[in-house]
Order: C-alpha cells, then structure tokens, then sequence
C-alpha cells in the first residue's frame, strides 16, 4: 500500500511515528541501539543526557515498537525492534548529506569568485 491509499486514520498513524522520531535526543538513543544491544547506564554514558531523560525516551521509543528491551537482574538492555527505522535513518540521512553537499559547492562558488 502506498502514500495516496491510506484512509485519514492510517496516516495520523505514519504522522505519529514520524513525531516520535522528530525529537533530537531519541535520534541519539536510536543510533546508538542500531549499532547492537545496549544498557540503560551505557546510553546514558555514550549520549551524555541525563538517566531521567534517557528512560523518558526510551519508554517513548518502547511505546512506539521501535525498540524493545530485556532485563537481566538489574540491568535493562535495549535494541532496535524494527529495523525499518535503520532504513528510514539511513534514507534520511544520505538525503541530508546530498543536501550538504550541494550547499557546500554553492557557497564555495561563491567564496572564491571575490
């Protein structure tokens, strides 16, 4: 099924996600977990937010399936849970970098014709 079939209500859905993803510090926590499993105590360390900040928005990703966590004795481990937002990130991303990219050219054109 594609953008222009889905009913009103499938795309509050779509807009949702994109809302959870639409926050800076859960981007951080999302690519940390891409790269393998992690700890509550190591994202916390390897993001450099605070652990209260940290489980808010992991409890947010968790809600919205996107990441899925375990406990083993007092520890809580998270990892990625669908891998269709590695391939979002990924896709956003390169089309970030193109976008720098042709910015970069643009104002070193226009740097070096002084």
């Amino acid at each position: 099924m594609n953008m222009n079939q889905l009913p009103d209500e499938a795309l509050e859905l779509v807009a949702g996600r994109f809302r959870v993803l639409g926050e800076p510090v859960r981007l951080k926590l999302l690519q940390l977990v891409c790269e393998g499993e992690m700890s509550v105590t190591e994202l916390v360390e390897a993001s450099g937010a605070g652990q209260a900040n940290v489980s808010k928005h992991l409890g947010i990703l968790l809600d919205a399936g996107l990441v899925a966590r375990r406990k083993e004795g007092l520890n809580v481990f998270y990892r990625i849970a669908d891998e269709s937002v590695k391939e979002l990130c990924e896709i956003v991303c390169r089309s970030i970098g193109v976008r720098l990219a042709a910015q970069h050219k643009v104002i070193k054109r226009a740097t070096n014709v002084r």
